[in-house]
């Protein structure tokens, strides 16, 4: 668990479209990164799915959601295009799981992330840190908005 207040752990991915975003690019507005396991999984699906019915309500909050798996940056485009999806997926690809791993995220034995959420505040610190116990549950976006009140 990573404890609030604590910096965030620093960077740089790729987005679907092959642009790099860093927590750098980051401050100055809170960010959500949702850990999730795997594109097109059906549960992943479901999960992507809710929170974008709610993105408008994350962005009134002034947050930006940013989606986090072990997938490459073509499989996010398509998992993307798929669903519908408005906001960035940024691919923990290469080393596999980097990202997750310093987040607290990564399940080794299975080789892709629990499912979680951290908020980032404006000046890059931890606001908030979840991780679910089962791979199978969704962490609800009430979560989120508690998260971010």
């Amino acid at each position: 668990m990573i404890d609030a207040g604590t910096p965030a752990p620093e960077f740089t991915l790729p987005d679907q479209d092959g642009n790099e975003v860093s927590l750098a690019d980051l401050r100055g507005s809170t960010a959500i990164l949702v850990f999730y396991p795997l594109d097109f999984s059906p549960v992943c699906t479901d999960q992507l799915s809710i929170y974008q019915e709610v993105l408008t309500d994350f962005h009134d909050r002034g947050a930006q959601l940013y989606g986090v798996s072990v997938d490459s940056a073509f499989a996010h485009k398509a998992f993307q295009e798929k669903l519908g999806l408005e906001f960035p997926l940024l691919a923990d690809f290469e080393p596999k799981g980097a990202v997750a791993k310093a987040y607290e995220m990564y399940i080794d034995e299975r080789g892709h992330n629990h499912r979680g959420f951290v908020v980032i505040d404006p000046d890059g610190a931890v606001k908030h840190w979840h991780r679910e116990a089962s791979p199978l549950d969704i962490p609800g976006a009430n979560l989120i908005f508690d998260a971010l009140a």
